[in-house]
């Protein structure tokens, strides 16, 4: 159960109570009336070890400066494409509305269990297009790239950034351990405590 303690000031989108509504949502949670969603979570791997177990927002893969071409290969299912671009987001539905949207993905329902793949700038020489742009990854399926970059940066839910060199892979799948949002359903839009 989030609670959102300064109303005034912050969005507080996954809070299901206010500090002026907290004393009725914990009895409510406690006795299981309290309304709830449960939100898919993207686990990464590199090099075929977890770094980010449970991912609720999105995950940026990009080069270490941010005027640079990103270059990699990119893999969902049989599909496999050498690309030049920004480098992109990926994510659950908990962050379509933030970075995936911007950058022109779709905006998700909270209870989807897929992940969204939105390439940045792709970099398309001479009208050459890409299959893997804007994706969706169904549940039970990895995407996986491969860094053709000397210094590459992954950064997942906006925190510290993991370093990554040439020849490094990424895979990108949900997670196994969802998250369960109290005083909240399915709907996008916050509407204060729920019940």
């Amino acid at each position: 159960l989030a609670v959102n303690s300064a109303p005034g000031s912050s969005v507080g989108f996954f809070c299901g109570a206010t500090r002026e509504s907290v004393a009725l949502a914990i009895p409510r949670a406690l006795g299981g009336t309290l309304r709830r969603v449960v939100l898919a979570r993207m686990l990464v791997k590199v090099n075929g070890k977890v770094v980010a177990p449970r991912v609720l927002n999105d995950c940026l893969f990009c080069h270490a400066s941010p005027a640079a071409t990103s270059r990699y290969l990119v893999r969902l299912g049989r599909v496999e494409e050498e690309q030049k671009s920004s480098g992109f987001w990926i994510g659950p539905a908990a962050g379509s509305t933030a970075a995936q949207r911007s950058a022109g993905g779709h905006v998700l329902p909270l209870s989807s269990r897929q992940l969204q793949l939105v390439v940045r700038e792709p970099y398309r020489p001479l009208g050459e297009r890409y299959r893997l742009v804007r994706e969706l990854v169904q549940p039970g399926r990895e995407l996986v790239v491969k860094s053709k970059m000397h210094e590459a940066r992954l950064v997942p839910d906006g925190q510290d950034h993991l370093e990554l060199g040439f020849g490094d892979e990424v895979v990108f799948c949900e997670a196994p351990e969802p998250l369960v949002l109290l005083g909240r359903a399915a709907r996008r839009r916050p509407k204060g405590l729920e019940g």
